[in-house]
């Protein structure tokens, strides 16, 4: 079993292997992150961790607020995620790389991070100024027929994203998809418009050929939903996801 410690970034969405996460930081606790990132190498990976939030808030709060005016603001790196925070967490993830950090003149930072490989959440320290976790790299497995489960859920998913872009009148038509079976399968689960719990399903299948199967199904069920629906969700709204910090 290989484990790692990383620090640790919840967010209200799941990070695939091999997807982009742009980041907008601003409060403290990952301002410190990313200075301590920052002291490594130009040459060195810059990593850690993401994990999708299961109960909990991705911003804390800053001021007292409704209903108790008075109540004071949480504060520290477990802030918004309660008295043990490795519960308010999913516990399978992903490891980010970030590809530049850039520090803006007021303190935040611009962030273009990408997912790398899923991990299993053991615990989370909060005694330092962010959340670090101890985590078990999980690999791959490829899985029984994953290839021919492959290329039925990519003609699933030219069909879904016809008729999304059918709706919306735009033609989805020439763009390039891969072959290669688990990206296939992280591609579709970051691009369907699903729910967190739905997506994280996804991510912590057992194998490539498991979640190509899950992905089949749910492509057949949302393009017949979006056959009898008279509007559409907001996809575009999650073609690149963002966090509010």
């Amino acid at each position: 079993m290989t484990t790692v410690r990383l620090p640790l970034f919840p967010l209200n969405s799941v990070l695939f292997p091999g997807l982009v996460l742009p980041l907008n930081i601003f409060e403290e606790r990952y301002r410190a992150m990313m200075r301590e990132l920052l002291k490594a190498g130009e040459e060195e990976p810059r990593r850690f961790a993401v994990v999708a939030i299961r109960d909990g808030r991705e911003v804390a709060p800053t001021a007292p607020g409704l209903p108790d005016q008075t109540a004071l603001p949480e504060r520290g790196p477990a802030a918004g995620f309660g008295a043990d925070p490795v519960q308010a967490f999913h516990r399978v993830g992903c490891i980010a790389d970030a590809a530049s950090i850039r520090e803006r003149e007021d303190g935040s930072f611009e962030v273009m991070a990408t997912g790398t490989v899923r991990v299993r959440l053991l615990s989370v320290d909060a005694s330092g100024p962010f959340l670090v976790a101890e985590l078990e790299e999980l690999p791959e497995d490829a899985g029984d027929g994953a290839g021919a489960l492959a290329e039925g859920v990519l003609r699933a998913f030219r069909t879904y994203q016809k008729r999304l872009a059918g709706a919306r009148e735009r033609s989805l038509t020439g763009m390039d998809l891969p072959d290669e079976p688990s990206v296939v399968s992280y591609l579709v689960a970051a691009a369907a418009v699903l729910d967190i719990p739905a997506k994280q399903r996804l991510l912590q299948a057992p194998d490539t050929a498991t979640r190509l199967a899950e992905e089949l199904k749910l492509l057949r069920t949302e393009t017949a939903v979006i056959r009898h629906l008279p509007s559409l969700p907001a996809v575009d709204l999650t073609r690149a996801p963002t966090s509010p910090n």
